[in-house]
């Protein structure tokens, strides 16, 4: 989640034409151009960011905590999974990073069982102001907490952690891209540094013009820090996730406005996002990590898709109706070529390497309980 230090943008009071002083630098700032990393940070965490619209994000798109309350209870399991494993400590804390308006959190504190729900400390970090009616026991701050015990799970988190992008010019030279408040962009400097590094270990362009990529350091160190909150337990970073060997030749940066993919435009209208590199964020943090698929890691929670069988249709029709509404669910959240395919990296934390290992080995529900 991204500090707030990005300058206020445009502010109209009603029935005034006098130009105020963020009007000014608002406009100045329209042609100014500035690299893609500082460009997002203002256009979703800036005072009147993205991220700090009303609707929230749900208004523009749809996760798979949206999907399905499916969802939630699979991670409810894990974090039973993760409880057992720790022994059942006397809290449990589970830590839901860019919560939204508290959708997963809220899920998940419904799905655990009462006696785990009451050992639970549920935290939502997010930028934007806790919502009205949210749960109490459910704490809101724009950082997560030190001395973890437990799950932190971060649901389309990385995406969102700005940087910057490059690209490929004439020469073979891969160059920082620079963007203005409109959309357009040019070429920059050179990459030099840690940039130039990261390119050359993690995504190396073939020197042909047109080529991009977009450069997860600033993830890799969010990733890191997030990990080395956690004490004792797991964390789960889950996202659009490429690895080495598969990168995409041009780059993967897009924007969403109200359930549709958009041009990337740094103007605080629509969400800008960009795939995770997840095995550089997994070689930032201590060893023992895993990555999955989504539909690898929820087959493990019992989240199937499996239709149920015909002959329930006949002998208990709703039941069997609800079934198959749940499996419809299911589907769509393991779905290939859709929420399925998403990466969940999978980080242990002062656990003995069975017991880590166990986490996501499918269980049954009369075993597990």
């Amino acid at each position: 989640m991204a500090d707030d230090t990005a300058g206020s943008t445009a502010r109209t009071t009603a029935g005034s034409t006098r130009r105020t002083t963020a009007q000014s630098a608002a406009e100045g700032r329209a042609g100014e151009w500035r690299g893609w990393r500082a460009a997002t940070e203002e256009a979703l965490y800036g005072p009147d960011g993205f991220y700090r619209r009303p609707e929230g994000p749900a208004g523009h798109f749809r996760t798979s905590v949206h999907a399905s309350p499916l969802f939630a209870a699979a991670v409810a399991r894990l974090l039973c999974r993760v409880d057992v494993a720790l022994g059942r400590p006397a809290a449990l804390d589970f830590v839901d990073m860019a919560a939204g308006r508290g959708e997963l959190a809220t899920g998940v504190l419904g799905a655990l069982p009462a006696d785990v729900a009451a050992r639970t400390r549920v935290h939502a970090v997010e930028i934007a102001a806790r919502p009205e009616g949210l749960d109490d026991r459910i704490a809101w701050s724009g950082q997560a907490p030190r001395g973890i015990t437990g799950l932190l799970f971060a649901n389309e988190w990385l995406d969102n952690v700005p940087l910057e992008v490059a690209e490929v010019d004439s020469a073979g030279v891969p160059r920082r891209v620079l963007v203005r408040r409109d959309g357009t962009e040019r070429l920059g400097e050179p990459l030099s540094g840690a940039q130039a590094r990261w390119l050359a270990r993690w995504w190396p362009l073939p020197a042909e013009q047109g080529m991009r990529a977009e450069i997860g350091l600033p993830r890799d160190t969010a990733w890191a820090d997030a990990v080395s909150r956690v004490e004792r337990g797991l964390a789960v970073a889950v996202d659009y996730a490429h690895t080495a060997g598969a990168r995409p030749p041009f780059g993967t940066l897009t924007g969403f406005r109200e359930g549709r993919e958009t041009a990337p435009v740094p103007d605080g209208s629509c969400d800008i996002t960009a795939h995770v590199a997840l095995d550089a964020c997994a070689a930032c943090a201590p060893p023992g990590a895993r990555l999955l698929t989504q539909r690898e890691a929820l087959h493990a929670l019992g989240i199937t898709g499996e239709r149920p069988p015909l002959t329930l249709a006949s002998t208990n029709p709703s039941d069997y109706v609800r079934a198959l509404a749940r499996a419809g669910e299911a589907a769509e959240l393991t779905a290939a070529g859709g929420l399925g395919d998403f990466g969940w990296l999978v980080q242990p934390a002062g656990l003995a390497e069975a017991d880590a290992a166990a986490l996501l080995v499918d269980v049954p529900d009369h075993e597990e309980h």
